[in-house]
């Protein structure tokens, strides 16, 4: 068996020849969590002008050198106005936050700086050149690269887009995946479970992770234990990028979807990896799909989504790495695991004085639903212990922040 970290690098090696997907522009709102797919040079200066920082006074700083100076009030300029008239040796100008600094003017005091009185203002102490002055290009010059190719887009980014006149960005497409639950024992959610039947989940929460790692989850035609139903299924998932399958990838008699993607053309690269949960776990090509087959029990497909796909994923939406931080903790309590697989901890944060703990999920159980809900991390226990003991430092993957 592969161990995980070897399992990821065959994934991501395997599909380097189609990440990241191609490019297509969308308007900025859309853009938000994308990939620069193209970088945007600037064809302007940020600010165009220089403005002021602040509510205050606009001067010749050489004519206020020291506490106490007195300089006649000449005019006003507030945010917004055109190109202000030219400041006159000897005098001030009113001026707002945002708005043009005079020609002939090369500092602002802040207002609370100044004592007005009628029409002087007197400075409190001496001016600097240059203080609370917003200078032309200094945030983003004409002609340089104010947002790189592969930038994951976020508000400030969009931001800047905005202020430099973008409407759209070119950003790489959010790959679709098709999501296939199988098995005799699932209805869908409005349907009437048998006895010996439940409502299909896997489903539902597989489909949400791919929203959240940048995706855009296709729901496929449940598929039955049947080799004829599973191939109808299949054939729904042609042209998406990726596809992942739930169930049906064990050893049992009707786990049939491992030989139903041969069938269909898919070559498995492996379908096993040393872990717990999620050891059946397969991974393959179909053309240049993507195709990946997860455990059947939620705790186990949710765990190998977030280890192999969500990182997949977010390779062919051309974003770097899993997107998830990996901070260290302490083992809340003693914890047995079987030697020679990675054990991976549903876990919540709680932190003292001294030290961030972890502790594991009330259930660890992998049938279990509440055994992935409000998980904040997942702990990792290294192939080579059997036995961990409490207070031991651990490597955590960060599913939400811990307490501050």
């Amino acid at each position: 068996m592969l161990t995980p970290s070897e399992a990821l690098a065959r994934i991501l090696d395997a599909l380097s020849d189609a990440a990241p997907l191609p490019t297509e522009r969308v308007p900025l709102g859309a853009a938000l969590g994308r990939a620069l797919a193209v970088g945007v040079r600037a064809d302007r200066s940020l600010p165009p002008f220089d403005n002021s920082q602040m509510d205050g006074y606009a001067l010749r700083a050489a004519e206020a050198p020291r506490a106490g100076a007195r300089l006649p009030v000449a005019f006003e300029v507030f945010a917004g106005d055109g190109q202000a008239r030219p400041l006159a040796p000897g005098s001030c100008a009113r001026i707002f936050t945002g708005a043009p600094l005079p020609p002939g003017a090369d500092a602002v005091e802040m207002q609370e700086e100044v004592e007005r009185r009628g029409r002087f203002a007197r400075f409190l102490r001496a001016a600097e050149p240059g203080r609370f002055v917003r200078v032309a290009g200094a945030d983003v010059a004409p002609g340089s690269v104010a947002l790189p190719a592969g930038l994951e887009v976020d508000a400030g980014a969009i931001g800047l887009a905005a202020a430099l006149g973008l409407p759209e960005l070119s950003v790489h497409r959010r790959p679709r995946v098709g999501i296939l639950a199988t098995g005799d024992e699932i209805v869908p959610l409005g349907g009437a479970p048998r006895p010996g039947q439940i409502f299909e989940s896997n489903g539902h929460q597989l489909a949400a992770a791919c929203v959240e790692a940048g995706a855009v989850p296709v729901r496929l035609p449940l598929a039955g234990d049947d080799p004829a139903s599973l191939r109808r299924s299949l054939a729904a998932a042609r042209g998406l990028d990726a596809l992942v399958c739930i169930g049906g990838v064990s050893v049992g008699d009707r786990d049939l979807v491992r030989a139903g993607l041969e069938g269909s053309g898919t070559r498995l690269d492996f379908w096993r990896v040393a872990m717990r949960p999620g050891k059946p776990v397969a991974f393959g090509r179909w053309g240049k799909m993507a195709v990946f087959g997860l455990p059947g029990n939620p705790a186990s497909s949710l765990v190998t989504f977030e280890l192999f796909v969500r990182p997949a994923l977010r390779a062919l939406a051309g974003l770097a790495g899993a997107g998830r931080m990996v901070l260290r903790a302490r083992l809340a309590s003693a914890e047995e695991k079987p030697a020679g697989l990675t054990l991976y901890l549903r876990c919540r944060f709680r932190r003292d004085r001294d030290s961030l703990w972890v502790e594991g999920l009330k259930t660890q159980q992998s049938g279990h639903l509440t055994s992935v809900v409000g998980m904040e991390g997942l702990a990792v226990l290294p192939a080579g212990a059997a036995r961990m003991r409490r207070g031991q430092w651990v490597d955590v993957i960060l599913l939400r922040p811990p307490p501050v």
